[in-house]
């Protein structure tokens, strides 16, 4: 009943599927596949590659599309100055004067700014692609979500950084160090959004990369790294002069939309998922991790390969028992 419809012409009835039926398999069909989205894959190289190049690629143009809004950046630098000072936490500028007292401090400084921010998150991509491809999407996942809600906040809440402050007394140590350390300052300047300091994408990478060592990471002196890698790029940020520590905590907010996301999308943190992609999935030629894959039975009418009878060993004669012997 409701399985088949029956149609007749010129005395004859043909049979067809029915309709509800179709719909079931076109819905579990979707079904199937939205489901297969969501499922960890193997990450193909190429893939990844031209992925990242590009979303950084328009990452850098949007943000730097964004309109400067100096005034706006301006006013809103001052409140945030303000509020630090009413709560009893306004240090950035003695940090900023201290660390710039110490030549060689300061100017490592300006360069661990101006690199490791790529570096580190290139190689923990790296790492977790080649040793952790069962997780590599989920985290991606995180590092992608928390970079694309950073771009509304340059949009909503334009900021200058204090070192472009009026009337403050911060220094922009990159130019009277004269190092290359910032995207906004000296010749780079025209080039990257100078008012785009909420929230601070180098706290938010950092503990991403951060958070993602501790988790994954076996050895005790990795994990230790994976935690102090962010808090020394909590100094450097606020002794440069490029953010104030609430930048940090806009940095710290994106962060978390972005695990969000990705434990929505996949139903757990990435950590939790398999370290491992399981055999099949990702669609190309699957390989097995650590585990022999099972022989299926042959037809009788296909011989087995000559290599493969060669390799099995013989089975062993049964042993005789009391009760199996004949008199």
């Amino acid at each position: 009943m409701g399985e088949t419809q029956v149609t007749a012409q010129e005395g004859r009835s043909t049979a067809g599927p029915s309709p509800i039926v179709t719909d079931r398999k076109a819905a579990s069909g979707w079904s199937a596949r939205f489901r297969s989205l969501r499922m960890p894959r193997r990450p193909r190289l190429w893939f990844e590659i031209l992925l990242i190049a590009v979303s950084y690629w328009l990452y850098s143009l949007v943000r730097n599309a964004v309109p400067e809004q100096k005034a706006a950046a301006l006013r809103n630098a001052d409140w945030i100055w303000s509020a630090e000072k009413t709560l009893g936490l306004a240090f950035e500028e003695t940090v900023n004067h201290g660390v710039n007292s110490v030549t060689w401090l300061i100017v490592s400084m300006n360069y661990y700014y101006a690199t490791l921010h790529f570096v580190v998150t290139i190689g923990v991509l790296v790492w977790l692609f080649r040793r952790h491809p069962g997780r590599y999407a989920a985290t991606r996942l995180v590092l992608f979500a928390t970079t694309a809600v950073a771009l509304l906040g340059y949009y909503l809440y334009p900021l200058a950084p204090p070192r472009l402050m009026n009337g403050a007394n911060f220094i922009d140590t990159v130019l009277v160090h004269e190092t290359w350390g910032s995207m906004a300052s000296g010749n780079f300047k025209n080039m990257s959004n100078q008012y785009a300091a909420m929230p601070s994408m180098h706290i938010g990478w950092s503990l991403w990369c951060g958070l993602t060592i501790f988790a994954l990471a076996s050895a005790p002196w990795a994990r230790i790294l994976g935690l102090l890698y962010p808090t020394l790029t909590l100094v450097v940020i606020v002794a440069t002069a490029n953010h104030f520590w609430l930048d940090a905590v806009g940095g710290m907010a994106c962060l978390a939309f972005g695990y969000a996301v990705s434990r929505v999308w996949y139903g757990s943190l990435p950590h939790r998922l398999p370290k491992r992609v399981p055999t099949g999935s990702g669609g190309g030629k699957s390989r097995l991790t650590g585990l022999r894959a099972a022989r299926l039975p042959r037809p009788a009418s296909e011989p087995e390969p000559e290599s493969v009878r060669e390799s099995t060993p013989e089975p062993a004669p049964e042993a005789e028992t009391a009760g199996s012997r004949r008199p």
